[in-house]
């Protein structure tokens, strides 16, 4: 079952032939939830965040379309937040593992063809183990392109162009793919025969852009088919046009973005300026910062909540309340925590500057100093205690 999540249309001039240009996405109910509490994929192979983004073109009685999808990659893995910025990614040992992925690849295929799949995550660190073991589960399969693309060593943090190399890499088997197109009669000429499958660890910020920047190149294909453009031809030719296309991909990517982590889509410059700006790295920088707040202290409710107007939870009057069994609820000591540590810095900060008075502020310093030094060991000890955590639904 799937939801429409983001709806954006915008006319288009294209030398004085208006065109009508629709950008449509679905979300997937099967496993629905929050960027930290819902990663990876549950025994049936059904990913978190797996969304299919339809691009619509309308021109002169001809309809186009072009699907493409996203997905949490198909292993089962967690992300528990911890207070940290980062928290660890940990992959779950289970015997079905390779069963998982099948079942996720396989169901692709019957709903879409042969799939490419783009995995854009790091290869180092955590993202890097996660990455590789992704790509042994995916040796094993048929009818799937694995293709790996280190996003952020190849393009940075602004060398939007850079996409071309992956571009280059796999046009053949994605130009192969199509496009869906019918005529002024209903007529079917053409049908998309399977589909590009990207992620990178939140299927968010770069998807976004990578999504993006083949759906451009899709929609140069059909503008030329149509023989609204010539071969030489491009919507990046055409300024006012091509904002309105970068523009609704932006759009579209805040919408998912707010869905799942709760702040407007990271790298957002990318797609709608091809580069980023100052103030786009402030907002970067301000989304992060909102993030991990509502990842940290939020979305334990949000998921319960999800879990519950979804379905996935059943509330039975025979069974007590899983509020009720888990009566210690610790974020409520996060505050008097927070409190203690700031204020035994401050009154360590004030003592030390009148430590060289007499021995009796020195002593009270060393205690603050203590004090604080405590209660920031045990808040980064019990970090996950003190997060946010849903109640209601493992997260497998």
């Amino acid at each position: 079952m799937c939801i429409c999540l983001s709806f954006q249309v915008a006319q288009l001039k294209l030398k004085d032939s208006p065109a009508t240009f629709t950008l449509l996405s679905r979300r997937c109910t099967r496993r629905l939830g929050t960027r930290m509490w819902r990663r990876g994929a549950n025994l049936e192979g059904d990913t978190a965040n797996f969304i299919e983004t339809e691009q619509l073109l309308e021109f002169e009685g001809f309809r186009c379309s072009s699907l493409q999808i996203r997905g949490s990659i198909p292993l089962l893995w967690e992300q528990i937040v911890d207070l940290s910025y980062k928290p660890q990614l940990r992959i779950i040992n289970h015997e079905e593992m390779p069963q998982v992925v099948e079942r996720h690849f396989t169901d692709l295929f019957q709903r879409y063809g042969e799939t490419i799949a783009l995995d854009l995550t790091d290869k180092h660190g955590d993202e890097g183990q996660l990455s590789a073991a992704y790509a042994t589960e995916m040796q094993k399969l048929p009818n799937v392109r694995y293709v790996s693309f280190d996003f952020h060593h190849v393009c940075g943090s602004s060398n939007f162009d850079n996409l071309q190399v992956l571009y280059d890499q796999i046009f053949e088997d994605y130009e192969k793919q199509g496009y869906f197109l019918i005529d002024k009669d209903g007529k079917i000429l053409e049908e998309q025969k399977g589909i590009l499958r990207s992620n990178c660890i939140d299927c968010l910020d770069r998807t976004n852009v990578t999504q993006s920047y083949f759906a451009q190149k899709s929609l140069n294909i059909q503008l030329q088919r149509l023989g609204a453009f010539a071969s030489n031809e491009y919507i990046s030719m055409f300024p006012e046009d091509y904002l309105k296309f970068r523009t609704l991909w932006a759009e579209q990517g805040d919408e998912i973005s707010l869905e799942y982590a709760g702040t407007h889509a990271l790298k957002g410059d990318l797609v709608r300026y091809g580069k980023q700006t100052v103030a786009g790295l402030i907002k970067d920088g301000m989304s992060a910062l909102s993030r991990y707040y509502m990842n940290n202290f939020h979305d334990g409710i949000r998921q319960d909540a999800l879990d519950l107007v979804s379905g996935r939870y059943n509330v039975s009057k025979s069974n007590p309340s899983p509020f009720q069994l888990n009566s210690f609820e610790s974020l409520s000591y996060l505050p008097v925590a927070s409190a203690l540590v700031i204020g035994g810095l401050t009154l360590t900060t004030f003592s030390v500057q009148q430590a060289g008075r007499n021995a009796q502020v020195y002593v009270s310093s060393v205690v603050w100093a203590g004090v604080a030094a405590g209660v920031m060991a045990l808040v980064k000890a019990n970090g996950r205690q003190f997060c946010s955590r849903p109640r209601l639904c493992r997260l497998v």
